[in-house]
């Protein structure tokens, strides 16, 4: 349910070009912390070569919720959040692999045959995800359901389907749910917002019931003697594991220090690798208590000092939209209706948007769609060609089926560049602006 909440709420645009950084990261830099923590847990902490490699690994994934939850309230670039979103939605697979590995009765596999199998795993779970994925859209495009509030259940229904398809297919689904979610996200379905705000409630549910579960697993007097063990390893992954995962990874690609620095510092844990650290106390490997007790302190103290800090790092590295005015993308309510072939879109003028100040007329619509209505200041009124719109200002826009994707660039490009968007060539993704909105539809 986490990983189909955040596939859900990932823009396709951000981390499509992060998908090649995000990939490395999700193996390379996975194989880079694990062996780094693990040799930091035998030779520092003195633990045995089983639990530091198990420990290693647990503690390798960058938790989803954790960065879903800080990213939406860190204004950094789209570049970079892409990286940290799609990595934490990757590497709960590989990781996974690895702890059942290593959580095996009897002895690990040969390190040739684990590599393929997590290639395989990978590489099967991604099919089924991006193949559940393009066909539920599909389906949510083509059939109108009786109630609204049943393309919600719909949407997270498929998601799960993308997890068992992918799981019965000896494949990651972990992986599956994400991309598949992913795909869903991005494909303009119907009440898309009621959706993603009804994934998000299921998400919330999730890590409560995690959490909830997971206190009742922890003994406080049993983790007095794990608390420095915990510390050292914690910092060893902190300090030297996660920033030489990162460095590794993206040698390949040309990155300023400074953002290099803030996506080590923004790799968070969180519940998961807490449920990851049960899975050799159900296996009953021995000392499984103990690194459950290392993983649960390590998690907790380290979430408490990277996550509020991250806002401050950012700063001091001179990285992100301190002003806030970034642009948002439209976000868009649909609702198909029986008869008609037209759609409502309803947008409203954020505080930073330079669609402030543009006539009405000087927003050049594509043909066949037009602005019909404008809400200010709690009252309503039919906009003349003349009328100066301002911020705050909500619209009602009507459009036809084959003008509706074109409408929606143009309100878009206007908001983020202005009256003169497209002239100066100015596009939906350049300029500073807010657009937020809904759009009903109906075919």
């Amino acid at each position: 349910m986490i990983l189909a909440e955040g596939g859900l709420g990932t823009k396709w645009k951000e981390i499509r070009p992060a998908l090649p950084k995000a990939a490395l990261l999700s193996t390379v830099g996975v194989a880079v912390s694990v062996g780094v923590t693990a040799a930091g847990a035998h030779y520092l902490a003195g633990l045995e070569w089983r639990q530091a490699l198990l420990i290693g690994a647990v503690v390798s994934s960058t938790d989803a919720a954790a960065v879903f939850s800080v990213l939406r309230n860190v204004p950094l670039p789209s570049r970079l959040t892409g990286v940290l979103e799609a990595e934490s939605g990757f590497n709960d697979a590989p990781v996974v692999i690895l702890v059942v590995a290593f959580s095996a009765a009897g002895p690990v596999e040969h390190w040739s045959a684990l590599l393929g199998k997590i290639a395989l795993e990978l590489a099967i779970g991604a099919a089924v995800g991006l193949a559940v994925g393009w066909l539920g859209a599909y389906g949510m495009r083509h059939v109108a359901l009786p109630a609204s509030g049943l393309y919600p259940i719909a949407v997270m229904a498929i998601a799960v389907s993308a997890y068992a398809a992918g799981a019965l297919a000896h494949g990651s689904g972990f992986l599956a749910v994400y991309l598949a979610a992913v795909v869903l996200g991005n494909a303009k379905l119907p009440h898309a917002p009621a959706t993603r705000g009804f994934a998000e409630g299921l998400g919330w549910i999730g890590q409560i019931g995690m959490f909830v579960l997971l206190g009742l697993l922890v003994t406080p007097h049993n983790l007095l003697g794990d608390i420095v063990p915990a510390l050292v390893i914690g910092m060893i992954l902190t300090i030297v594991a996660r920033p030489l995962s990162v460095f590794v990874s993206l040698l390949p690609f040309t990155m300023p220090w400074q953002e290099k620095t803030l996506l080590s510092w923004a790799g968070l844990r969180g519940a998961v690798p807490i449920v990851l650290a049960t899975i050799p106390m159900v296996t009953k490997i021995p000392g499984s208590e103990h690194v459950f007790n290392i993983v649960f302190v390590l998690v907790v103290v380290y979430t408490l000092i990277q996550g509020p800090t991250l806002p401050w790092l950012a700063r001091r590295l001179r990285i992100g939209d301190a002003d806030g005015t970034e642009a948002a993308d439209l976000g868009i309510e649909s609702a198909p209706l029986e008869r008609l072939r037209g759609h409502l879109l309803s947008t409203s003028i954020g505080p930073a948007s330079r669609m402030h100040g543009v006539e009405v007329s000087e927003l050049r619509m594509p043909k066949g769609a037009a602005v019909t209505l404008v809400v200010r200041d709690g009252s309503s009124f039919v906009p003349s060609p003349a009328t100066v719109l301002r911020h705050g200002d909500e619209l009602l826009v009507v459009a036809t089926d084959p003008v509706r994707d074109a409408a929606e660039r143009r309100l878009q490009a206007v908001s983020q560049g202005g009256k003169l968007a497209g002239w100066l060539g100015t596009g939906a993704t350049h300029g500073h602006g807010h657009l937020r909105g809904h759009r009903r539809e109906g075919r």
